[in-house]
């Protein structure tokens, strides 16, 4: 196959990449299901790194973001809390029952919560680009056919 001049390339190659549609719901499932296996990644591999759990939360987020359908846009920031809340749980450490395992996930909330507003913001950045770009092909005349 002969190389191609221009933006061919970079078209073919965005024509392969994947572009799942995800509802609301499917979006949040997505989110919490991707954490729970990051911090068991985190867990096995890491020795429970909170650091590298919020340095990998940051791409889940921005992933739901980028996956979630336009009509949807407003849940990608709104389940990646709930995402980095309820996969925290088996990286947040604690010792001694039920009590001692939620003082953990309280406390791992709050000493890395700057990595949970990070997400956030990235999810809620990637969703308010995609949302303006959205009304700005609405609000563009279309140019009839020559």
């Amino acid at each position: 196959m002969p190389p191609v001049q221009g933006r061919a390339p970079r078209l073919a190659l965005a024509r392969r990449l994947p572009r799942p549609r995800l509802t609301g719901l499917g979006g949040g499932l997505f989110s919490t299901a991707a954490m729970v296996l990051v911090a068991g990644f985190c867990w096995l591999l890491f020795d429970s790194s909170l650091f590298v759990y919020g340095l990998l939360f940051l791409p889940v987020a921005a992933a739901t973001a980028l996956w979630v359908r336009p009509a949807d846009l407003i849940t990608a920031p709104i389940t990646a809390p709930i995402a980095f809340a309820a996969g925290v749980w088996p990286v947040a450490g604690g010792s001694g029952g039920f009590g001692g395992h939620l003082m953990g996930l309280v406390s791992a909330l709050s000493l890395h919560a700057g990595w949970l507003y990070a997400g956030t913001l990235v999810a809620a950045l990637i969703a308010v680009v995609r949302k303006a770009v959205l009304i700005g092909r609405r609000r563009m005349p279309r140019r009839p056919a020559a």
